[in-house]
Order: structure tokens, then sequence, then C-alpha cells
């Protein structure tokens, strides 16, 4: 039997520590709070466990808690980790193995599906994996991202990332009630010099002789490359594309909002080349597959490192996504097209958000007149061949400024 009564907890008024037996504790605040805490030791090591408050816990229950808690402590148990579970609330690694699976099959990135969780399980899971996630506070999150924040800033910056999606999740799911106090915790981590990461581009001038190059070799990964280029388009956009998404009479490429990096439909004017080059890519048309520029695995698109494999043979400095820039640079340093044209053709979103609420058409007319004239910038000696009989200089005045 303990040493207290339900009379004697209700008399004790002073603060301190009272122990009623057993490791049970009766613990009175400066201000007068009365809580239940039990102590126990395993392998050397003490640790105070927390049976509730003394106004709705009563003694017996704080004996049966505390009895309960040094029967798990004794076969190996985590009572705090085990009245959690019994309670519903998951733990953080528990929370984020929820989010991942909830959320794996709509990310279109394969490399940042596998890594999301994969960063997790190296960084945070080993140090906070355990911890209740409506107990996860920023000393937590900076427990976990400290050790890589200044040799791996953008692991760690992605890992922080990931840690407060998990608790925003568990904000709406109802087992916390506050998110992470991220801007304190930041302060509180060494500055770190961050350095914006481009892809490397190739300059626009280079890129006439360079398809020029491309033409002087005969396969489907020089193809996809050269469309890409003509296109202006991500390296998925292009080996995804399939035949049903290519109108040749219109001169129209629709991708669909699912392939798309903003989720939204995209619609691209084909220039004259651009059409040439997906009609000899249907010479590797496959019954198999609607993919137009298939792999060598059956119904497999064409791996990125095949068109990376294609520049470095070319021995350029640039990687197929920096030709978006090579465009981009064309459009502003060549040409008068409005920006905002450039913007929609690569699919960007418009910054300002009143000005892109009155720019809600495509300017498809607009886009097709650059495209044309990218196309003919890309490939001069191609532009008659073609049917167009504008020159490459007339084309890049833009449609405001020709005669």
């Amino acid at each position: 039997m303990g040493r207290f009564s339900a009379t004697t907890v209700k008399a004790i008024r002073e603060p301190g520590r009272y122990g009623d037996g057993d490791g049970l504790y009766l613990v009175i605040s400066p201000r007068g709070g009365k809580s239940w805490v039990c102590r126990v030791q395993k392998n050397g090591k003490r640790r105070d466990i927390g049976l509730g408050s003394a106004k709705k816990v009563s003694l017996a229950v704080a004996r049966e808690r505390a009895a309960k808690a040094r029967m798990q402590v004794e076969v190996g148990l985590d009572p705090v980790a085990e009245r959690r579970k019994e309670a519903g609330i998951p733990s953080f690694r528990e929370a984020a193995l929820e989010v991942y699976g909830q959320n794996k099959a709509t990310w279109k990135n394969k490399k940042h599906r596998a890594q999301w969780l994969t960063t997790l399980e190296t960084y945070a899971f080993p140090l906070i994996g355990d911890v209740s996630i409506a107990d996860l506070d920023g000393h937590h999150v900076r427990e976990a991202i400290a050790p890589i924040w200044l040799n791996k800033p953008e692991t760690a910056r992605r890992v922080r990332q990931r840690i407060s999606s998990v608790t925003d999740w568990a904000i709406g799911k109802g087992y916390r009630a506050l998110p992470l106090p991220l801007a304190a915790m930041d302060k509180s981590l060494p500055k770190t010099k961050s350095k914006a990461v481009h892809h490397t581009a190739l300059p626009y001038a280079e890129v006439p002789a360079f398809l020029t190059y491309l033409r002087s070799g005969d396969s489907i990964g020089r193809l996809a490359l050269t469309a890409l280029i003509l296109t202006a388009t991500r390296s998925g956009e292009i080996r995804s594309a399939s035949w049903d998404e290519i109108d040749f009479e219109n001169k129209l490429w629709t991708i669909p909002a699912e392939r798309m990096k903003a989720g939204r439909e995209h619609v691209i004017p084909l220039s004259s080349q651009a059409c040439h080059v997906f009609k000899l890519a249907q010479g590797y048309r496959e019954a198999r597959s609607q993919l137009v520029f298939p792999g060598q695995r059956g119904g497999k698109p064409l791996s990125d490192m095949t068109l990376t494999k294609i520049c470095r043979d070319a021995r350029i400095a640039a990687v197929p996504h920096g030709f978006r820039s090579s465009f981009r640079d064309w459009v502003a340093e060549e040409t008068e097209f409005d920006g905002d044209i450039a913007e929609m053709a690569l699919a960007h979103t418009i910054g300002n958000k009143v000005e892109a609420a009155y720019r809600r058409g495509n300017l498809l007319e607009k886009r097709r007149i650059l495209m044309e004239a990218w196309g003919a910038y890309c490939c001069p000696e191609k532009c008659r061949d073609e049917g167009n009989e504008s020159s490459p200089i007339e084309l890049a005045r833009g449609p405001e400024n020709q005669s």
C-alpha cells in the first residue's frame, strides 16, 4: 500500500515532490498545479514519466498507471510511446509513412518520389522517428538537420520541408494544434551561402550548328533531342509524347495536364521544322506502343540519359533542359516578342497574379509565330524546304514589326 490517501492528496499544498512509494510521486508546482509522475530506472538510466494531472487522475488510477509503466519498462517497452499508440496518435515515423502513402501516386517525378521517403529514413527517423507527432517541436527538427546543415544544405532544406509537410498533415488530422516554429529554429542554425543552381545551357548562337550535328546521324534519340529543342519542352515531356497528342493537320502538340509540371494542359504550336521532325519519327513507330520516341525496351520511353549522352558525345557543355534557357535568351536578346509570350511557350506561370488574371488566353497564334521564328532560326537552311517563305530575320522581328 502507498503512503497517500485521497484526502492526503487534496490536503498537500506546499510546492515540492511527494513520494507515494514504488516510484510514484505527486508533484506540486510553484503555482499550485498538481500532477503525477512515475520515476523508473533501467540499465542505470533514470527517467520520469508523466501520468497526468492530479485534478483529472485519481490516486487509484495513478497507482495503476505507475504499475503499468514499471512493467512496460521492465520488458523493454517505452511507456510514453505505448500510451500514445493507445490514444491513436502516431509517431513522426508513422505519420510520415501515412503522408507518403497518400501522396506518392500524385508525384510525377520518380526521383522525387523515391527521395522523399529515403531522406527522412536517413536523416530524420533515427533521431525523431519515435517522437509523437503531437509533441514534435522545433528543437526536434533542428536535431535532425543540424548535422547536415552546412555540408549538405540542399538535403537539409528538403528534410526540413518534408518534416513540415508531415506536421501540417497532422494539424489537418487533428493530432496537433500548431505548426512547427521553423523561423525560430532557422535562426538557431549557422548561416549558409545559398547558390542558385542552373541547368547548363548552350549559347543560342551555337544551337543551329548543334542541330546540324544532330541531323548528321540517324537515331530516335537524336530526333527526340531535336524535337525538344524546337519545341522548348522538358525532357520528360518529349520522351513521353504519344501520337494521339500530335495534330499534324493543325500543327499542334497538346500535352495533357497530368504530364505537365504545373498540372495544366499545354498546347504547343509546331513549327514547320518541328512537324518535319515528328514526321521523321513516324519511321520508328511501333505497333506495340503509342510513344513518339520509343526506347529500346518494349513500350518504354527513351531514358533521360539517352539525351544527355548525345550532348556529351557532341562534347558540348550543356544538358537537354538547358535548351529551354537557350530559347529564352534568344527571345530576349534577338527578337521583339513580348516576354509573357515566351513564358507561356515555356509553360511557365506568370508571376504577377493580377496580370495573369488578364492573360487567361493561351496566346496561341502569337506563340505560333514565335515558334515558327525559333524553328527558322535553328534550321535556316530548311525554312523554304518546309514551305515557309519568311526569312529567320523577318520572323524574329515579331508579329507587330513585320511589314
